[in-house]
C-alpha cells in the first residue's frame, strides 16, 4: 500500500547547506588562502598593495562582512553535515540528538562569525 501522506523531512535544508559549503570551500577558499595567507604576509609580492588596514576596511564593508561570514559559516555547515553522516556510516547511531548537536555547532560558528563581523564594523 502506498503512503499518500509521507512525513516531511528537514534533510533538504541540511543538504542545501552542505552543498553550498562544499562549493564555497572548493572554489573560494583557495583564493582566500592565497590572498590572506600568502600575498598579504608577502606584501602582495610587489604586484598588489595589501595591508592589514585595507583588509579591515574590506571586512567592515557590507560586501566584505557577508563574504567573511559566508567564508566561516558555509564550510562549517558542510563539515558538520559530513560529520553527522560519517558517524552514521561508522555505525554510531546517535539519533536526532547527535544530528542537532552537529548542526548546533555549525549554527554557533555562524552566530560567532556574525557577532565578530558586526563588532569589527
Amino acid at each position: 500500500m502506498m503512503n499518500y501522506a509521507p512525513k516531511r523531512s528537514d534533510e533538504p535544508i541540511w543538504w542545501g547547506l552542505f552543498g553550498a559549503g562544499g562549493t564555497w570551500f572548493a572554489i573560494l577558499t583557495p583564493v582566500t588562502v592565497l590572498l590572506m595567507g600568502i600575498l598579504l604576509p608577502l606584501h602582495g609580492l610587489g604586484f598588489i598593495d595589501l595591508s592589514y588596514d585595507k583588509l579591515v576596511n574590506f571586512v567592515s564593508s557590507p560586501v566584505g562582512a557577508v563574504f567573511t561570514v559566508l567564508t566561516l559559516a558555509l564550510p562549517m555547515w558542510h563539515a558538520m553535515h559530513r560529520v553527522h553522516h560519517g558517524l552514521h556510516d561508522l555505525q554510531v547511531h546517535i539519533g536526532a540528538v547527535g544530528k542537532y548537536a552537529c548542526y548546533a555547532v555549525a549554527a554557533v560558528v555562524t552566530l560567532l562569525a556574525v557577532i565578530w563581523v558586526t563588532m569589527l564594523a
